[in-house]
């Protein structure tokens, strides 16, 4: 069953309650100040089942807003999420100025659907009807609620007239609008909180995207604690899921009423981070005053009201009926994400002046040709977006995930748009870390200069280690490991164990380092296993210790030199020579101690026990108690 958000507007006593009671037979008006003063004060709801134009059954949730002048701002917190308008005005009254200030919200919010109703049209005779409704056709005539698309609905709350003809338009309307996504990651503005007996903590809102079931956890935002679903409600029946498009309740689980208000917002755990910054494109109603430059503004979103400090892009002033991009400074942190919807209202007097579209929810402090981004962004254009959005990321990118909820998208979305670019050499994936071309190129470029350069400051080092040369470029793990493996294709580096050189890279010593290499080799070689330790053959080198550090490192790594303890290093001849006197050994003495290995080898226990473990760890011999077998 298909479910449609219906929102009234219009101005106050314009008969917007009675008419959702008389469509629906339930009372919107739901606190007692309402029922006494006979106005509505907060946001009342209603729900009707009607079949569509092809038979199939449509689920209307109304949210009866309203109408008086110090109550716009609850006005705001219910038509966020509507996906069409019930536009009332009285027919005793006409156009009035609500009816005015609510339309101008409806349009600035980009409501693309909806009818117009006449209330009240038993108070007036014929004449009169008919005057109201060409001053209502020439008002709205250009805009959404063409009359020449959305048809005028005279009714009568009272007698019934013209009910089961709106009835009918809402049904037509309802089945041509565009459904909520619910494959689009969960996200549930808090409307309403209170508590039930036997139940606890309850929310109520719009679920503008996604879906939720029963135990699933949500994350509460700007709050970031995790909750749990322990039941839920969709138009006041129990429910296993609610989805997109529907009015929901739900309770839950670890939280207390005081903990939660309106204008907070429920939404998938781990996924989206809280802004105080929104980057958006703004436009201003001609009856507005100009808006300057850092101008403070009471900024409204779905069911939030924060105020925000405008800091125009490149103008000082915008001016009535104007339009332009901006960044938003809020006072408190909000969850948003593009393609969300605003309106901004003057600071005092507290008047609608304007408002936009959400164009980047995770503006970067230092950006770049802004301008250009987010005329991009504005743009729409899918792929061109996520090039612009990593282009700005650099040689850091973005995981899939990252990039999905940046541009609020499910990841299946992401990964479609993604694919195409990737297959045109646009954007290049490092398992699921995504970078734009230019950034690549240049990750391999920095890559392989550090490498050069380290080379430059280290004759005497074969390579440097691969984190060593990560943490010196600053780039993810991912892209680290994707240019690696391009620059080894393109045998520009080599990769031996966990060092990286330049392509035939090899150590040039100068004369003194050279006569030092062959000092050190020709001390071990020649003391066989009785070999002089390793700071008193550096001491009496020809070159500073630090070059003489580096000479034995090349020759462990060439491994002419294999260092058995801090201590003792042995040449490889000298070892090698060890192994084959364990091997004729074995025919006579298959097990033997530490003191028969010393008389074998005709040295002390200072090398015996190094020698020993080393054997062992070369499966040469295993130690079996106080012995070992040669193997």
């Amino acid at each position: 069953m298909k479910s449609v958000i219906v929102g009234t507007a219009g101005h106050i006593d314009h008969g917007k309650t009675a008419l959702v009671k008389a469509l629906t037979g339930i009372d919107a008006d739901r606190l007692q100040e309402e029922k006494r003063r006979g106005i509505t004060i907060d946001l009342g709801f209603a729900h009707l089942e009607l079949p569509g134009p092809q038979g199939e059954r449509l689920r209307l949730g109304f949210v009866d807003v309203p109408g008086h002048e110090r109550f716009v701002r609850n006005m705001l917190a219910g038509v966020g999420g509507i996906d069409l308008v019930l536009l009332v005005i009285a027919a005793d009254e006409g156009i009035k100025p609500q009816t005015r200030e609510h339309f101008d919200i409806c349009r600035l919010l980009d409501i693309r659907r909806g009818l117009t109703v006449l209330t009240k049209a038993d108070l007036v005779d014929r004449e009169t009807l008919e005057v109201v409704r060409l001053e209502v056709e020439e008002f709205l005539r250009g805009s959404f609620l063409d009359p020449a698309a959305a048809p005028i609905v005279p009714v009568s709350a009272l007698t019934g007239a013209g009910l089961d003809e709106l009835r009918r338009e809402l049904a037509r309307a309802a089945a041509a609008a565009a459904a909520k996504d619910s494959a689009a990651p969960f996200r549930l503005p808090i409307d309403r909180v209170f508590t039930m007996k036997g139940f606890g903590t309850v929310v109520t809102g719009t679920l503008v995207s996604g879906s939720v079931k029963k135990e699933e956890e949500v994350e509460l935002f700007p709050a970031g604690q995790r909750l749990r679903v322990r039941g839920i409600q969709v138009h006041n029946a129990s429910a296993e899921q609610a989805i997109a498009g529907e009015r929901t309740a739900l309770n839950l689980a670890g939280v207390e009423k005081e903990q939660l208000a309106r204008g907070m917002t429920l939404a998938a755990p781990g996924l989206f981070r809280p802004t105080r910054r929104l980057d958006v494109s703004l436009a201003l109603l001609p009856s507005a005053r100009p808006l300057k430059d850092r101008a403070r503004v009471h900024f409204h979103a779905y069911t939030a009201e924060i105020v925000a400090e405008v800091v125009l892009h490149g103008a000082r002033q915008l001016e009535p009926g104007g339009s332009g991009f901006a960044q938003l400074r809020l006072a408190a942190p909000i969850l948003l994400l593009p393609g969300d919807r605003f309106i901004l209202r003057q600071f005092s007097p507290v008047v609608t002046i304007g408002g936009g579209v959400v164009l980047d929810a995770e503006p970067l402090p230092k950006q770049e040709d802004r301008a250009q981004l987010l005329a991009t962004l504005a743009a729409g254009d899918p792929a061109e977006m996520v090039v612009a959005r990593l282009a700005r990321r650099g040689l850091q990118g973005l995981e899939l995930r990252d990039l999905a909820a940046e541009m609020g998208w499910p990841q299946e979305r992401a990964l479609a748009v993604v694919g195409p670019l990737e297959a045109v050499h646009r954007i290049v994936r490092h398992g699921d870390h995504l970078t734009d071309v230019p950034a690549y190129a240049a990750a391999r470029k920095l890559v392989q200069n550090a490498v050069a350069e380290f080379h430059a400051r280290n004759p005497l080092v074969a390579g440097i280690s691969k984190e060593d040369l990560r943490v010196r470029c600053g780039l993810p793990v991912a892209v680290f490991q994707g240019v690696l493996e391009a620059l080894v294709r393109q045998g520009a580096i080599e990769i031996q164990g966990e060092q990286v050189r330049l392509a035939g890279r090899s150590v040039v010593l100068k004369d003194e380092e050279a006569e030092a290499k062959l000092i050190i080799e020709r001390a071990f070689s020649q003391a066989g296993l009785k070999v002089p330790f390793l700071k008193d053959v550096l001491a009496a080198l020809p070159v500073d210790r630090a070059r003489a550090q580096k000479i034995v490192t090349l020759l462990l790594r060439d491994k002419v030199l294999v260092k058995l303890t801090e201590e003792l290093v042995f040449h490889r001849d000298a070892l090698a020579e060890l192994r084959r006197m364990m091997a004729a050994a074995k025919a006579t003495t298959p097990k033997l101690n530490v003191a028969q290995f010393k008389d074998l080898t005709g040295i002390t226990r200072k090398y015996a026990i190094p020698l020993l473990e080393w054997l062992d760890r070369e499966r040469v011999t295993r130690r079996v108690g106080d012995e070992r077998v040669i193997l």
